[in-house]
C-alpha cells in the first residue's frame, strides 16, 4: 500500500513509519525537520522510505506532493504540539495544527486518498477531567485549556466537513499521554521521557503544582498498532486512544526510582503551569468495538523500554 505520513520524522511518525514498513508499504514522509529528527528515520530510509522536506503549511507543494505519489492513506501526524507555545502564540499555533490540517486535507482530495488518519489529543481536547466521571468518552464536553486542544478540536471540525462535502473518509484518534523510545528527553512535550533523560543524567525531577496531577500515559507502539487498525476501517468521527488509567506525577517517579534502583531521585516542586489540567484519563472503549484495538504495554515494562532507550 502507498503511504504518505507527514510528521514521520517525530517521535510517533517515525515508530509509525517502520510500521508501515514492516508490513511491506511504500511509504513518503513529510517533515520540516522543525522538531522531527532524520536520526529517527535512518532505518526507514534505509528500508526504502523516501523523506521530502516540505511543511505542511504550503498546501500547493503538499498538493504537487500527493498528486504525485497518489497515497492510499495518509496519516497526519504533523503538529505544533507544545501547550506552553501555543499559549504563547496562538496564531503559529493555528496555523499549522488548523490551517496545515487543512492542507493535508485538501492533498488527500487533490489525490483522490482513500483514507486519511489524523492524529489529535485526548490530554488537552476535554479540559479538566476534575468533577466529572472519568475516564472520559468521546461524547464528554469539549472545554480545552491550552490553544493546542483548541486547534486539534478545529482540525478534528475539518476532517468533518471534508467528509460532509466531498466523501473524504478519515477518522481523528484522540490520544493519551504517548511516551516511549524517541521521544526527545530534552524537548517541551514528553514528562516520561524527560524524567528519564534526568534519571540517565542524575538530575532530579521538576514537578509543577503538587505532583497529584494526573494522565492517561500510553506507549507508542499501542498507538502505532491503533493507527493501523484505524487504516483499515472505515469508523469515522473522533477515537479516544488510551489505557483508562489515571497515573499522578509522583507515581511516575517512584516508578521509575524503582526501576532505577536511584533512592536521590526525589521530586524539585516548581509553580503550576497555565493551561495544565489537573486530572485526565480517557475512555477507549470505542476503539475496542470499532477498530478491535487495546493497549497492551502496561506502564512498568514500558517505563523500562522507554528507560533502557535513551
Amino acid at each position: 500500500m502507498r503511504c504518505l505520513v507527514t510528521g514521520g520524522a517525530g517521535f510517533i511518525g517515525s515508530n509509525l513509519v517502520d510500521a508501515l514498513l514492516a508490513r511491506g508499504d511504500e511509504v513518503t514522509v513529510v517533515d520540516n525537520l522543525s522538531t522531527g529528527r532524520r536520526v529517527n528515520l535512518e532505518p526507514a530510509l534505509a528500508a526504502g522510505a523516501e523523506l521530502v522536506e516540505l511543511d505542511i503549511r504550503d498546501g500547493e507543494a503538499l498538493s504537487r506532493l500527493a498528486t504525485e505519489k497518489r497515497p492510499e492513506r495518509i496519516f497526519h501526524l504533523a503538529a505544533q504540539i507544545d501547550v506552553r507555545k501555543s499559549l504563547a502564540d496562538p496564531f503559529f499555533d493555528a496555523g499549522v495544527n488548523v490551517g496545515g490540517t487543512a492542507n493535508v486535507l485538501e492533498a488527500a482530495r487533490a489525490s483522490e486518498c482513500a483514507r486519511v488518519v489524523s492524529i489529535s489529543t485526548g490530554g488537552a481536547i476535554y479540559g479538566e477531567g476534575e468533577g466529572q466521571q472519568l475516564p472520559l468518552p468521546e461524547d464528554a464536553p469539549i472545554a480545552p485549556l491550552s490553544a493546542y486542544g483548541q486547534s486539534k478540536f478545529a482540525a478534528e471540525g475539518y476532517l468533518s466537513l471534508f467528509e460532509r462535502l466531498y466523501g473524504l473518509s478519515g477518522v481523528s484518534l484522540r490520544l493519551g499521554n504517548v511516551y516511549g523510545p524517541r521521544q526527545d528527553p530534552l524537548g517541551e512535550a514528553g514528562v516520561i521521557a524527560i524524567f528519564c533523560g534526568l534519571l540517565k543524567e542524575g538530575g532530579r525531577p521538576r514537578v509543577f503544582g503538587d505532583g497529584t496531577q494526573t494522565r492517561d500515559y500510553i506507549y507508542v507502539g499501542d498507538v502505532v498498532s491503533a493507527a493501523l487498525a484505524a487504516g483499515e476501517s472505515d469508523a469515522t468521527g473522533a477515537i479516544n486512544i488510551g489505557t483508562g488509567v489515571e497515573t499522578n506525577v509522583l507515581e511516575l517517579i517512584e516508578a521509575l526510582k524503582g526501576l532505577s534502583g536511584n533512592e536521590s531521585f526525589e521530586p524539585e516542586f516548581a509553580p503550576a503551569r497555565t493551561g495544565e489540567v489537573q486530572r485526565i484519563t480517557i475512555d477507549a472503549g470505542r476503539a475496542e468495538r470499532e477498530l478491535g484495538w487495546r493497549a497492551e504495554m502496561g506502564l512498568d515494562d514500558g517505563l523500562r523500554v522507554t528507560l533502557e532507550s535513551i
